[in-house]
């Protein structure tokens, strides 16, 4: 997942350079309705077979709910929720088939309780950790697991002054690395448990 085609470029060429593998990327902006029904179209298309779906997409938003755009917070909740349920539904389904697959949904601090100012940002986040963790149940005995992580405020270009305001812990945001090599232990520990 990145924030542009130039940057999936980029992560595109240091894979292959540094494990000599193949890799492929789909550009396409989740935001929109049908974007994400069209991405696993063209997953399907490529022939590629998704072992393990990691959802880390998202956008947040800061500022009292009355004064916000709801043009811009209703597309994060297409991008947040129901994009997520598309990507998740329409290639667990692919796994549950092979009796195989793993799938991470990636949430945030803010799943756990509400958060004033960011209203509509912390209700998506509390729907992708009860939908994750609902879907975990769901689906055990078919091979597919699902694991929920929920992060704290991280070090990337989406955390800006009104994210970081947010901070619950009002602690130095994390390294993105540390965040994804926590999200990939507990993956694994789901893994030996089977």
């Amino acid at each position: 997942m990145a924030r542009s085609e130039s940057e999936l470029q980029q992560i595109q060429a240091e894979l292959t350079a540094k494990y000599g593998i193949q890799v492929k990327y789909f550009a396409s902006d989740l935001s929109h309705v049908n974007a994400a029904t069209d991405l696993h179209k063209a997953v399907q298309e490529e022939n590629c077979i998704i072992t393990h779906l990691v959802n880390n997409t998202g956008v947040g938003s800061s500022g009292a709910f009355t004064e916000t755009s709801l043009e811009e917070e209703l597309s994060m909740t297409q991008l947040n929720v129901s994009s997520l349920v598309v990507l998740t539904q329409l290639f667990a389904q692919d796994m549950v088939r092979r009796n195989s697959g793993r799938i991470i949904n990636v949430g945030w601090e803010l799943s756990f309780l509400p958060s004033p100012y960011s209203a509509v940002h912390s209700a998506t986040k509390a729907f992708v950790l009860a939908f994750g963790n609902a879907l975990a149940v769901e689906l055990e005995g078919t091979g597919v697991s699902v694991t929920s992580l929920s992060i704290g405020m991280t070090d990337t270009d989406f955390t800006t002054t009104a994210t970081q305001s947010i901070n619950l812990h009002k602690t130095k945001p994390l390294q993105p690395k540390d965040m994804a090599s926590q999200g990939v232990k507990n993956l694994l520990r789901e893994e030996e448990k089977k």
